[in-house]
C-alpha cells in the first residue's frame, strides 16, 4: 500500500502500460466488458475508458464503440456522488462498496460462529476481572460483539468519516487555490465534476486501504484509535484465527490476550473524556496547515484538455499538486504521534501487569505484538496515508518505560491520574527524560488540577510570604546601612578627640 498521503496517487494509478490498454480496448471489441466505476477491483475510481477520449493532438485511438463505454463508465461512476455519503470531499458510498467488494473477492468475510462468539465474550469478562487491580480506570466496555471483516467497515466507517473529512476537504480546497486563473476558466463549468473526481478518488483511495485493514486487524482498537462505536468492544474471530497461524500459542490464549488489551483500550477512552475529542482535533490541526506548492503550476492550464475530463484525473493523481508539509504541520503531527504513543504505551504497562501470571506465552504475545506495530503493517500504512503519520516504535516503548516507572514509583492510582487532565500528560521531552517527569509528578505539582482554587490560593500566599520577606530583607538592609553610617560617625568623632 502506498504512503502518498491522502488523496494525491502516483503518476500512474493503473500501472499498466499504454501498449497493453490499447491490446485490452481492442480484445474487449469496445464491448464495454471491462468493469468500471464503483464494480471495479483494485482502483475503483479510475476510469479506464478515458483512455479513448480524444486529445489536444487529434483523436486517432477514438471510435464509437469506446466512446460508448466512456460515457457508461463515467455516468456509473459520478452516480455515486449523489445523496447520502457520496456527498462531501470523500465518496464514503464508494468506499464502502469497494472495500466490501474486495473483501468478498479475497475471501475476508466469514461470519463468526456462535462458538467464537462465546469465546469473545468470556473473553472479555475474565479481563475485566484481571483489569480491575492493575489500573484505576473502571470497565468501559458496555457491549461485547465479534466481528466479520464487513462488519469492522461498517461500523467504524463514521469514524473514519470525522478523520478524512478534514484531511480531505483542505486537500480539495488546496487544489482549487492553486490553480490559476486561466486554468479555472478554462475548466469552466467542469470545475464541479472535479469536486466530484476528488470524492471518488479520496472514496477509492479509502476503499482499498479499508479492505486491506478490514482483512487483518484484530480489534477496534488495533492501531490506537477508538474506531468502533463509543464502549463496544469487538474482535475480529476470523482474523484473530490468521493471526494465530505460525504462533506457538493455543487460540483460547490469544483471544484472551487480545480481549484484555481491547478491554484496557476501553476503559481508557470511556474514562478519559477529553482523549477522543483530543486525538481527532489534532487530526483536523494537520488538515488545517495542508498547503499546495504552487511554483509548479506555471504550466498547469496547458495540461487541462476542457473537452478530456481525463485530463483532469491525470491532472489530480500526477503528483504535480503534492502538499507541502508547514511547521504547524509538523507540530501537529508530532503532538498526534505523541498521544498515541501515551495511549499504547499505557495499554502495554497495564495488560502485562494482568496478565503476566496467568498466561503462559503473555510476554511473547506482547512482544509480538511489538513487532507486528514496527513492521508498518497495514494499520500503519493505512494511518499514514490517511494523515501523514506512522507510529515509531522508539516512541512507543519511551513511552512504556514512563508508564512503569511511574507505577514503581508511585503505584496505579497516582499514574493514572495523569488522564486527568491534557495538561498533565508527558511532552515529547518527557519520553526522552523519563526520570525528570517522574520527579516533577511526585512533586505534587499535578495536585494544582484537581483543586484550582486551592492552587491559587496557595500562590497567593507564596506571593505574600515572598513580599513579606522581600520587606524584611529591605528594612535589615536599611537598619544595616544605618548601622553603618552610625558607627563611621563614631570613629570619625573618636580620631577628631585623639
Amino acid at each position: 500500500m502506498s504512503d502518498v498521503p491522502f488523496g494525491f496517487g502516483s503518476n500512474d494509478p493503473n500501472n499498466e502500460d499504454p501498449d497493453d490498454r490499447d491490446k485490452r480496448d481492442s480484445s474487449q471489441g469496445g464491448s464495454g466488458g471491462s468493469e468500471s466505476g464503483a464494480g471495479g477491483s483494485g482502483n475503483a475510481g479510475q476510469f479506464p475508458g478515458f483512455g479513448g477520449m480524444p486529445g489536444s493532438g487529434g483523436m486517432p485511438n477514438f471510435d464509437i464503440g469506446a466512446l460508448g463505454q466512456m460515457l457508461t463508465q463515467l455516468g456509473q461512476a459520478l452516480s455515486h456522488s449523489g445523496g447520502g455519503q457520496g456527498e462531501g470531499p470523500v465518496n464514503y458510498d464508494l468506499a464502502k462498496q469497494l472495500a466490501v467488494q474486495q473483501l468478498h473477492s479475497n475471501e475476508r468475510t466469514e461470519r463468526p460462529k456462535q462458538e467464537q462468539v462465546k469465546a469473545i465474550e468470556d473473553g472479555v469478562r475474565l479481563a475485566e476481572m484481571w483489569l480491575d487491580p492493575t489500573t484505576a480506570l473502571p470497565a468501559g466496555t458496555q457491549a461485547v460483539q465479534a466481528w466479520s471483516s464487513v462488519d469492522w467497515v461498517e461500523k467504524t466507517l463514521p469514524t473514519w468519516q470525522r478523520l478524512c473529512d478534514p484531511v480531505a476537504q483542505r486537500v480539495s480546497q488546496s487544489w482549487l487555490e492553486a490553480m490559476p486563473e486561466e486554468a479555472k476558466q478554462a475548466a469552466g463549468p467542469l470545475m464541479s465534476m472535479l469536486g466530484q473526481m476528488g470524492g471518488l478518488t479520496f472514496g477509492s483511495q479509502l476503499g482499498n486501504g479499508l479492505a486491506q485493514l478490514g482483512g487483518e486487524v484484530l480489534t477496534t482498537t488495533d492501531i490506537g484509535l477508538p474506531l468502533g462505536p463509543e464502549g463496544t468492544a469487538a474482535l475480529l474471530p476470523a482474523n484473530v484465527n490468521r493471526f494465530v497461524e505460525g504462533l506457538d500459542r493455543p487460540a483460547s490464549e490469544v483471544t484472551v490476550f487480545l480481549a484484555t488489551r481491547e478491554a484496557a483500550h476501553h476503559r481508557l477512552f470511556s474514562h478519559v473524556p477529553w482523549l477522543r475529542q483530543r486525538l481527532l482535533a489534532t487530526v483536523e490541526e494537520y488538515a488545517s496547515g495542508i498547503r499546495v506548492d504552487t511554483s509548479s503550476l506555471e504550466d498547469l492550464a496547458s495540461k487541462i484538455d476542457p473537452s478530456d475530463p481525463s485530463s483532469m484525473q491525470e491532472l489530480m493523481s500526477s503528483g504535480m499538486l503534492e502538499p507541502q508539509t508547514t511547521p504547524e504541520q509538523q507540530a501537529a503531527l508530532n503532538r498526534l504521534e505523541n498521544l498515541l504513543a501515551l495511549v499504547e504505551g499505557w495499554v502495554d504497562v497495564v495488560v502485562a501487569d494482568a496478565v503476566d501470571e496467568r498466561l503462559p506465552g503473555a510476554e511473547a504475545l506482547s512482544e509480538t505484538i511489538r513487532r507486528r506495530r514496527a513492521s508498518g503493517g497495514p494499520a500503519e500504512q493505512t494511518f499514514a496515508t490517511l494523515v501523514g503519520l506512522e507510529l515509531r516504535p522508539r516512541r512507543l516503548r519511551a513511552a512504556s518505560s514512563l508508564w512503569r516507572l511511574l507505577t514503581e514509583r508511585y503505584g496505579v492510582q497516582s499514574r493514572d491520574q495523569v488522564w486527568d487532565h491534557p495538561d498533565l500528560l508527558p511532552s515529547a521531552e518527557d519520553l526522552d527524560e523519563p526520570l525528570d517527569f517522574a520527579d516533577r509528578w511526585g512533586g505534587g505539582s499535578h495536585e494544582d488540577l484537581e483543586d484550582p482554587i486551592a492552587a491559587i490560593r496557595r500562590t497567593e500566599a507564596q506571593e505574600r510570604e515572598q513580599s513579606n520577606t522581600d520587606e524584611e530583607s529591605n528594612r535589615d538592609g536599611e537598619e544595616s546601612n544605618r548601622d553603618g553610617e552610625e558607627s563611621n560617625r563614631d570613629d570619625g568623632d573618636d580620631e577628631n578627640d585623639r
